[in-house]
């Protein structure tokens, strides 16, 4: 059985969903891939345990603290490819940010190939079924763009401000513009 709640952040409504008492889904208000990877049928339950400190969770980051992804019991839905690319988000530190070939390399390495594409990562990352905690905003362009992100560049940008990532040499690359 999966659970669901809702929750109001700063960048906007969230749906949080559990099975087993683990955090398997957590999606902004119309991002891409919202719901994507659940099959069953979501019952509303606010007294599930690990949605309850998820909120809990979710409060204290949007107040500026740092709480621990390990604080929750996660269980991400999708391929071994993909479980492969949300572990390595998971180690990115709060307030820094990785590269797509960053994690390219890292995943070849584990795999011991040569190589794989920067958009086939780009498309494990984009598929994050709980944003945020397993943090996908945190993943940026080799040269800086602020490339991607399921919920939009605005909301990738208030996360990264939020976590006081120095943003300086970011830009938008649409427009190319300097972020402000």
């Amino acid at each position: 059985m999966i659970y669901k709640t809702y929750y109001k952040s700063p960048i906007g409504n969230m749906l949080l969903a559990s099975k087993d008492n683990e955090l398997i889904g957590l999606w902004i208000e119309g991002q891409k891939y919202y719901l994507s990877n659940i099959k069953e049928k979501l019952i509303e339950n606010d007294k599930e345990e690990i949605l309850i400190r998820t909120k809990n969770w979710l409060d204290r980051y949007f107040k500026g603290e740092k709480p621990k992804i390990q604080e929750l019991k996660i269980n991400p839905i999708g391929t071994n490819f993909r479980q492969a690319v949300w572990k390595i988000l998971c180690d990115i530190p709060y307030g820094e940010t990785i590269s797509y070939n960053d994690i390219s390399k890292k995943i070849a390495k584990q795999r011991k190939i040569k190589k794989i594409s920067a958009q086939a990562i780009g498309g494990a990352v984009g598929h994050n079924p709980i944003s945020i905690i397993i943090p996908c905003h945190r993943v940026v362009g080799a040269n800086g763009n602020l490339t991607g992100y399921a919920s939009g560049i605005d909301k990738k940008i208030q996360l990264l401000k939020l976590e006081n990532v120095n943003i300086d040499k970011l830009f938008i690359p649409k427009n190319n513009l300097k972020i402000s």
